[in-house]
């Protein structure tokens, strides 16, 4: 493939996301710097990142006082209790290569169980797979979301959605960007990109452990908003634009989560969970 000297050879790249494996998790008590250190210097790497056509990741932590900022309070369809789920690891899998990935991640984690490389001392709050829809950026030219877990974004908001009667993840997708919603969020602030994603058609099935609650079908949205400096001064941010898509009359917002990217290499936060 080439690309156009006429452009400074600064042309679009082959390279781009498809889908996305998001897992929120929690450690039982008393099991949390054994956790962090077994998914960070085992599992996010021999369960996910070797894995055909796996893009990128990252890992992200809700402390305690991230936790009681999660809206709408006593929502139980994504994390139940609201505020289950202390851990979230995102990754980013190629376009078109995900039925070939998933295969592999179904047998890599058989393998893993049956091998004594699981960890039963946790419980899955939501873990699923979504496919890409779109994403608006705050920069003419920012930071693809194709790069965006490498990029070292220090938080994120994960938000879902589901559509209302008449409307679907993609058409409210697509309406957040056209009606200036996406771009009044992100505009003067340290909000860079809004990611938008559904439920793949086919999640995987027979896992070894229970995943939580349900992906949800072709009405839910989930955003993943990602944050340069601290996330809790986007708080009022977030609020005035799930407030206004409900306003809109698009859909419902079903959970507000801030998450801090995790400090690798280090047990920071495992201490601040409950």
């Amino acid at each position: 493939m080439s690309y156009p000297l006429e452009a400074g050879g600064l042309g679009d790249y082959p390279m781009k996301v498809g889908s996305m494996l998001l897992t929120m998790v929690d450690p039982n008590p008393g099991f949390e710097k054994a956790y962090n250190r077994w998914y960070e210097r085992d599992h996010y790497y021999a369960g996910c990142m070797v894995g055909p056509h796996q893009m990128s990741g990252s890992r992200w932590v809700a402390p305690r006082a991230l936790k009681d900022l999660r809206w709408p309070a006593g929502d139980t369809t994504v994390a139940n209790p609201t505020d289950a789920g202390s851990y979230v690891a995102i990754y980013w899998i190629e376009a078109g290569k995900h039925a070939e990935w998933n295969q592999w991640g179904q047998d890599t984690v058989a393998w893993l169980y049956s091998n004594n490389r699981g960890f039963p001392e946790r419980r899955h709050a939501h873990t699923n797979m979504f496919d890409f829809i779109s994403a608006a950026n705050r920069d003419a030219d920012g930071v693809p979301v194709d790069v965006a877990l490498d990029s070292a974004y220090d938080g994120i908001f994960a938000v879902w959605f589901d559509a209302r009667d008449g409307h679907n993840a993609r058409s409210v997708a697509a309406t957040l960007e056209s009606n200036g919603l996406c771009a009044a969020l992100m505009a003067d602030s340290s909000i860079e990109i809004v990611s938008s994603w559904q439920p793949v058609a086919n999640p995987a099935a027979d896992q070894p452990m229970d995943l939580g609650t349900p992906a949800g079908g072709p009405e839910r949205l989930v955003q993943v908003v990602f944050v340069r400096g601290d996330v809790t001064a986007a708080i009022d941010r977030m609020h005035t634009y799930t407030d206004a898509v409900a306003a809109a009359g698009l859909a419902d917002v079903h959970l507000v989560a801030p998450f801090f990217r995790t400090i690798v290499g280090t047990d920071t936060y495992v201490d601040q969970l409950w």
